[in-house]
């Protein structure tokens, strides 16, 4: 990632598997974000990035209407639309970069979106360790 100096510290949040594949990730707050974010913060953020990507994997009847209408379109129709997954991840983007504005980065913070690390882990990146500063 670019602007970030190799020096920071990183703290990352491993997925929960106790409910199967579904995306979740733990609610344990990282040894490295204790005393810089509130551990009720860590957790309203956990559960609403959850929430989010359990809604994208929701079936419902327009989820299925989209895989059969790109089916029959040789999925040229993906061209032209976004799918309720994609916008849904999108959502769990956005809501991050607001976080990112309104607690995370304040506090010397960097989280990232997990779209970007597969889906496999929630990263912290600690911005303000030592004599690494960084405004973003």
């Amino acid at each position: 990632m670019e602007g970030i100096p190799a020096g920071c510290i990183k703290a990352f949040v491993q997925r929960d598997y106790s409910d199967g594949m579904t995306v979740k990730f733990e609610k344990s707050l990282p040894r490295e974000l204790e005393g810089k974010i509130s551990r009720e913060q860590f957790e309203e953020t956990i559960d609403r990035l959850n929430t989010i990507y359990r809604e994208a994997e929701q079936l419902s009847c327009s989820s299925f209407c989209e895989g059969c209408f790109a089916c029959l379109t040789s999925y040229i129709f993906l061209c032209c639309m976004k799918t309720h997954y994609e916008k849904k991840t999108k959502e769990g983007a956005e809501f991050l970069d607001q976080q990112n504005r309104e607690i995370y980065r304040p506090r010397g913070i960097l989280v990232i979106d997990p779209m970007l690390r597969g889906l496999r882990v929630l990263e912290f990146i600690l911005l303000n360790t030592g004599d690494n500063s960084v405004t973003l």
